[in-house]
């Protein structure tokens, strides 16, 4: 059995709830030996309670002989940069969160980079990774109906693990200087673009698997006090996203809607930081019949890290030009919700 050495740079709450728990649970893979934060000291306390070595900064982690992969769990707009250093100070394998970068020039340097380099990656893109979603994705192949409709639609609960690493717009969601100016167009847009690359992008994977291409945005604006709601065509496929971050609520809603000609599936995700299980589906079709796929014990937290090992010790293949057309796919919805916020607000 071989247990490869991984090093954490971050030290956040995504840290503390998913990967330290995960990582724990796959022993028999990995062992975290290095965890190294960006000056917060907060990697000390994560290092103890797991017996690694700390650091500030990521020179000290990627120095660390023990360390073989390397875990970025970094604010979204350092993980090309991450990505490329990691790569240059010679790690196996890399576990990125998403996204993997911010722009599409950024996103094909990392992955010419670990391509030459043959740099095992992996994207954090948990939801892909789920059981359930597998089997659901599956159901819809299986069954070959047209998807006529595709809806996401999360509503999360007043929760400083969300605002602060999700969406990286600070405490209750919002920024570290106040909340955002709806009525500035420039701002609203902004935060739009980057509310994709932090929150749908958990879902943008799975999206591309059943509508590959995108043509319009038809409208996107912002949603008080934070949040988004876009509309976006992909062939005579009709797709809609909304988010919003409530002041109060109750618990987090975090579901995927497909409408085929033929049923209705519903894929009910776990709120992200949160080890539950694997999501949830149902299926309803036309004759009213109900087809229930239900949770799993593990979670794409698991699975992704379990896809990670299978790279390293069984030779499976690294889809490094499907991890770049995901990354291109959430880019080019990202600017063009962008711009279509800013059409909106010139009517």
């Amino acid at each position: 059995m071989v247990v490869h050495g991984v090093g954490v740079i971050g030290a956040g709450p995504g840290v503390a709830a998913v990967h330290l728990p995960t990582l724990a649970r796959l022993s028999q893979d990995f062992a975290v030996v290095h965890i190294a934060d960006a000056g917060s000291g907060r990697a000390v306390g994560l290092a103890e309670a797991t017996g690694a070595r700390a650091s500030s900064g990521i020179d000290e982690l990627l120095a660390d002989p023990a360390v073989e992969v390397v875990a970025i769990c970094s604010p979204p707009a350092q993980h090309a940069e991450h990505i490329l250093a990691s790569v240059t100070a010679g790690a196996r394998a890399i576990l990125c969160e998403k996204p993997i970068a911010l722009t599409v020039d950024d996103a094909e340097a990392v992955i010419a980079a670990c391509r030459e380099a043959g740099t095992v990656l992996i994207v954090g893109t948990n939801h892909l990774f789920d059981p359930v979603w597998g089997r659901a994705k599956h159901h819809l192949d299986a069954t070959r109906g047209a998807v006529q409709s595709v809806s996401i639609t999360v509503a999360l609960p007043p929760n400083g693990r969300y605002h602060d690493v999700v969406t990286q717009l600070g405490p209750d969601g919002a920024p570290p200087r106040g909340a955002p100016d709806w009525s500035n167009a420039n701002v609203a847009a902004s935060v739009v673009r980057q509310l994709v690359l932090g929150l749908a992008i958990h879902d943008l994977p799975a999206l591309r698997d059943i509508v590959p291409r995108l043509d319009e945005v038809i409208y996107a604006r912002p949603l008080s006090p934070i949040g988004y709601t876009i509309g976006a065509r992909g062939g005579e496929t009709l797709v809609s996203l909304t988010a919003v971050m409530l002041p109060a609520g109750a618990d987090a809603l975090w579901r995927m809607s497909i409408s085929t000609a033929l049923e209705r599936l519903d894929v009910d995700f776990p709120p992200t930081f949160v080890h539950a299980g694997s999501a949830r589906a149902q299926v309803r079709g036309a004759n009213g019949q109900l087809t229930e796929y239900p949770t799993a014990a593990e979670d794409g937290y698991v699975e992704e890290w379990r896809a990670l090992a299978a790279l390293l010790d069984d030779g499976a293949t690294i889809e490094y030009e499907h991890i770049l057309d995901d990354a291109r796919y959430a880019v080019h919805l990202a600017d063009a919700a962008h711009d279509a916020v800013l059409e909106g607000y010139a009517r």
